[in-house]
């Protein structure tokens, strides 16, 4: 398990950090989210040891994180760390050899990646000659090469069309599904409501709200859909406090067999649901209190 502890961190007189924890078991997605400033970057930078942090700790498996451990790690900085120059192939490799694979062992790898990100009929361009999507997609071949142990990704959808979203998603759901632990962020909300099995809220460098995607969903499920083919208006006669969207009756603060009861005696009962909000509206409204 990934774990990021209590972590502080100031810049001058701003509170950049404070306290933010978060953790990812083993095959876990979390998602990341936050406004832009909210502190997403610095925790992801002191995770993987590129800033000092003013307190707290990083552990895996239990353990301080040290360097030769996140050598292990596939990190994907939001700023692109490649070399323009150098062909798409051997620059995916050349990063495999840093982490201590032999060539042989970091080409085959590459070969397989190539495929993988749909990225075989680039492996001979040099990397300033890709569109940005593309270089995007290096980025993470880079970040998956030696075959990481756990993986901290910030922003890695960011500028990608929904052709390279889907081939990226599906390339870390795979490593999650080896049980490997992966934390990214991103400001696509319907791509972490997706891909992510649970989401940590940051706003203002705190936590402001965590936990499993349907578990949020149904922590804030509070509102009852109901549409029944009924011969007259019911806001009259369902309990609670009843508004209407369109066909729709939508009831709150009422026992929902109680509702469930009168829609039955009023007519056909076309749809009996709990709203589920997106984790879009759920980030709204952390953030809005």
């Amino acid at each position: 398990m990934l774990e990021i502890k209590e972590l502080r961190k100031r810049f001058g007189d701003k509170v950049a950090l404070d306290g933010v924890s978060l953790s990812a078991q083993p095959g876990e997605v979390v998602g990341f989210v936050g406004a832009n400033g909210a502190g997403k970057t610095t925790t992801m930078r002191i995770a993987m040891g590129v800033l000092a942090s003013d307190s707290g700790e990083v552990l895996y498996q239990g353990s301080p994180l040290g360097a030769a451990q996140r050598n292990r790690f596939g990190y994907m900085p939001e700023e692109r760390g490649l070399y323009p120059k150098m062909k798409v192939a051997e620059q995916i490799a050349y990063f495999g050899e840093l982490h201590g694979m032999d060539r042989a062992a970091a080409k085959r790898a590459t070969g397989e990646l190539l495929e993988q990100l749909a990225l075989t009929d680039r492996a001979g361009d040099h990397v300033q000659d890709l569109s940005l999507g593309n270089q995007q997609r290096v980025q993470l071949a880079v970040s998956l090469v030696h075959d990481p142990e756990a993986m901290v990704l910030d922003e890695p959808f960011s500028g990608l069309d929904p052709i390279a979203v889907d081939v990226m998603g599906t390339a870390l759901k795979e490593r999650a599904a080896r049980g490997v632990p992966v934390i990214f962020s991103s400001h696509q909300l319907d791509l972490i409501e997706r891909l992510c099995d649970s989401v940590v809220i940051i706003a203002a460098g705190t936590v402001i709200a965590a936990g499993g995607v349907e578990e949020l969903k149904a922590r804030e499920t509070k509102r009852l859909r109901v549409r029944v083919d009924a011969p007259r208006d019911l806001i009259a006669d369902l309990p609670g406090t009843v508004t209407r969207d369109g066909d729709d009756y939508l009831v709150e603060d009422a026992d929902d067999q109680a509702v469930l009861h009168v829609a039955m005696s009023a007519g056909r009962v076309a749809h009996f649901a709990y709203d589920q909000p997106t984790i879009a509206e759920i980030f709204r409204e952390a953030v809005a209190q």
